[in-house]
């Protein structure tokens, strides 16, 4: 038995977790229960483990300091977070939105890296922004999603 003081040292699978999930690296049953929006709403309510930040930046191959503003958090609420070992649900929010759309863009170019390629460069259908800054609020990830479905229809963008 633990005492009061004693940390539990229950562990977090973020490779089968919600960002993973959404990414398509997990197509498993347990996978795509994660990616169902109540098990989603469920586990961003709760505030996802720091774990789930760590591997969407290893999706994105960006640094985590980078990452920090495109989350709307500063570098040091990202370092705290990370001692913390939790997210608010309004920054799980967002990792899980990055997560959503980087998934979806892997579909539409056939894998991460291709998909990592266009996140991160300007887009002439988001005025020469890049989908990593344009999604920064919902109504640009809802523009971002918008413009995925025109390029996998094969629509000029």
């Amino acid at each position: 038995m633990k005492s009061a003081g004693e940390k539990s040292t229950v562990s977090y699978d973020a490779v089968h977790g919600v960002v993973a999930s959404h990414l398509g690296e997990h197509a498993d049953a347990g996978g795509m229960a994660l990616r169902e929006v109540p098990s989603v709403m469920k586990a961003v309510r709760a505030g996802l483990p720091f774990a789930e930040v760590e591997v969407l930046r290893e999706a994105l191959d960006i640094p985590l300091d980078q990452l920090a503003p495109v989350l709307g958090v500063s570098k040091a609420t990202v370092h705290r977070r990370k001692l913390e070992g939790r997210l608010t649900p309004s920054e799980s929010d967002r990792v899980v939105r990055y997560a959503r759309l980087l998934g979806l863009a892997a579909g539409v170019f056939g894998g991460q890296k291709q998909a990592r390629g266009w996140f991160g460069s300007p887009q002439y259908g988001l005025g020469m922004s890049t989908p990593l800054d344009y999604a920064e609020t919902e109504a640009g990830a809802r523009e971002v999603e918008n413009l995925l479905g025109r390029v996998d229809y094969g629509e000029y963008t």
